[in-house]
């Protein structure tokens, strides 16, 4: 069963409008206005990019842009942008051959051939093959996909511990630590013969200094 394949009429404009896009801020709505006036292509086989846009998934289906075009204006992501939008756009030509951007042209004619249909030396088949080659040059396949998805960032429900920074109180540090004093005296005994004194004496040491 033969299927129809997108293409521009004035295929050469292709490369001209995407510098054009990638130049000239993103529209509220992509439409015959914007192309002709703000992009300076009012001819009308060029307003045939509207439709090959909107199939390439460049354009949803009310004119405004989508994600991959806003990515084709950055030039980090443009490359990856244009792969995914003629993968998109040319889904029967990947379905058939998943490398069908290294095709030569040759080999693109006859798989656009037996897609549509149409003999090789068909009008239509030559501007599908054209066109394709022609947004191609802006491509970039071997560059990995961008996600239009916002990431979530995982965040750790576990608090982390605190330190406990309360300096130690008097009473803490004194348990912690047993201090010791040591104490020297120089005992004067007075001079008598009464071994009495010298009794009471020491035993007045024991009771009041020598007892823990």
């Amino acid at each position: 069963m033969s299927k129809d394949l997108r293409y521009i009429s004035s295929t050469g404009s292709i490369p001209k409008i995407l510098n054009k896009i990638i130049e000239a801020s993103v529209p509220e709505n992509f439409n015959g206005d914007f192309l002709g006036t703000k992009l300076g292509f009012p001819g009308g086989n060029q307003r045939t990019f509207i439709s090959w846009a909107k199939k390439c998934n460049l354009l949803n289906a009310d004119g405004t842009p989508t994600q991959i075009y806003k990515n084709f204006r950055n030039p980090d992501y443009r490359g990856a942008a244009m792969a995914n939008a003629l993968k998109t756009g040319y889904e029967e030509l990947f379905t058939r051959n998943a490398y069908a951007q290294d095709l030569a042209q040759k080999e693109l004619t006859k798989l656009v051939c037996e897609i549509t249909g149409k003999p090789h030396d068909n009008h239509t088949v030559k501007v599908i093959v054209r066109s394709f080659q022609n947004a191609k040059e802006f491509a970039n396949f071997d560059s990995k996909p961008v996600s239009t998805q916002k990431t979530e960032t995982k965040i750790a429900t576990e608090k982390p511990k605190k330190e406990n920074t309360t300096a130690p109180t008097l009473h803490q540090q004194s348990e912690r630590v047993k201090l010791g004093l040591n104490y020297t005296f120089n005992l004067v005994l007075p001079k008598t013969d009464d071994p009495a004194i010298y009794d009471a004496i020491f035993k007045s040491l024991k009771e009041n200094l020598l007892d823990e």
